[in-house]
C-alpha cells in the first residue's frame, strides 16, 4: 500500500471523486449518517445511492462539518461522516478547532481537494498553491489527520474510522470530472427524510 504521509498534498495521487464516493458508501453498513457539502460533493453522494441517513446540503457553503458535528454530539452511538470540498472547508476552518475541542469519537471528516471552486467556474482555491488541509487539521488539534495516498489507502482509512475512535480527518486529492448525477432540489423533503432516519435507532442500537 502506498504511503504519502511525509509528502503531504503533493505526494497524494489524484483520484476520481465519484469513484471514491462510491467506495465510501459501499462501506456504510450500520446506518451511518452522512452530511454532504454543496455542489458536486453531494451530487456524487446522491448518485452513489440515495440513503435516508444522507443529508444533501443546498447552498449552505462551508457548513457540512458544523452540522455533522452537531449530529455526532447528539447521537454519539451513530457514526457520522462529513463530506466536504476544499473550497467550502476553507470558509469554515475554525470548525476544525471546534471538532478537536469537542472530541466526538464517532465523527469522520472526509475532504475532496481538487484545488478549485469547480461548481462556480473552476477558480483556483488556496490549496492549489500554498495550503495543506491535513497540516491545518493537525494544527487545529486533529491528531488523526491523513492524506489518502491512493484508492486502497482511502478505503483503509475509512475502515479504520468506522471501526475505531475519532475524530478523524481524511483528505483526498480529486480530479475535476463532472459529478455522476444531480441531487433532488426539494430541501424540505431532504430535511424531513434525514430527521426521520435519525429519529429511528440505527443498526448500532
Amino acid at each position: 500500500m502506498a504511503s504519502n504521509i511525509s509528502n503531504g498534498r503533493v505526494g497524494a495521487q489524484v483520484m476520481n471523486r465519484s469513484d471514491l464516493t462510491r467506495r465510501l458508501v459501499a462501506r456504510l453498513k450500520k446506518d451511518e449518517a452522512v452530511v454532504a457539502g454543496i455542489g458536486h460533493t453531494n451530487f456524487d453522494l446522491w448518485a452513489a445511492g440515495p440513503r435516508p441517513q444522507n443529508f444533501y446540503m443546498l447552498g449552505s457553503m462551508g457548513l457540512a462539518v458544523p452540522i455533522a458535528l452537531g449530529v455526532a454530539i447528539a447521537q454519539p452511538q451513530r457514526k457520522v461522516i462529513a463530506l466536504e470540498g476544499d473550497g467550502s472547508l476553507l470558509m469554515q476552518l475554525g470548525a476544525l478547532g471546534t471538532v478537536a475541542s469537542a472530541k466526538p469519537g464517532n465523527l469522520l471528516i472526509v475532504v475532496w481537494d481538487n484545488g478549485t471552486y469547480q461548481i462556480t467556474g473552476s477558480q483556483p482555491t488556496l490549496t492549489s498553491s500554498s495550503v495543506d488541509l491535513v497540516a491545518m487539521a493537525q494544527g487545529a488539534g486533529l491528531a488523526h489527520s491523513t492524506w489518502a495516498a491512493d484508492e486502497s489507502h482511502f478505503e483503509a482509512l475509512v475502515d479504520q474510522a468506522l471501526a475505531g475512535d475519532g475524530p478523524r480527518f481524511v483528505c483526498a486529492r480529486t480530479d475535476n470530472q463532472p459529478p455522476a448525477g444531480v441531487t433532488e432540489r426539494d430541501a424540505a423533503r431532504i430535511r424531513g427524510r434525514f430527521m426521520d432516519a435519525l429519529a429511528t435507532p440505527g443498526s448500532w442500537a
